[in-house]
């Protein structure tokens, strides 16, 4: 899933919050939540990777 796909998410959970806090609707805030933490987590997950592929290129000699 690249950074594209996590924004898209992220921005899924702002709207699922958004509205829940604008009907009320405490589940639907909460998952909406949920989904912005997922996704931000995601994207954490990718940059780790992106950094040790970085990491283990420079040591091989390859300039990614």
């Amino acid at each position: 899933m690249g950074d594209f796909q996590n924004k898209a998410d992220e921005f899924g959970g702002k709207a699922k919050e958004t509205a829940g806090k604008a009907t009320g609707n405490d589940n639907l805030e909460n998952e909406g939540k949920g989904d912005q933490v997922k996704a931000n987590a995601k994207q954490g997950f990718e940059d780790a990777k992106d950094k040790v592929t970085e990491g283990l290129g420079k040591l091989k000699g390859d300039d990614r």
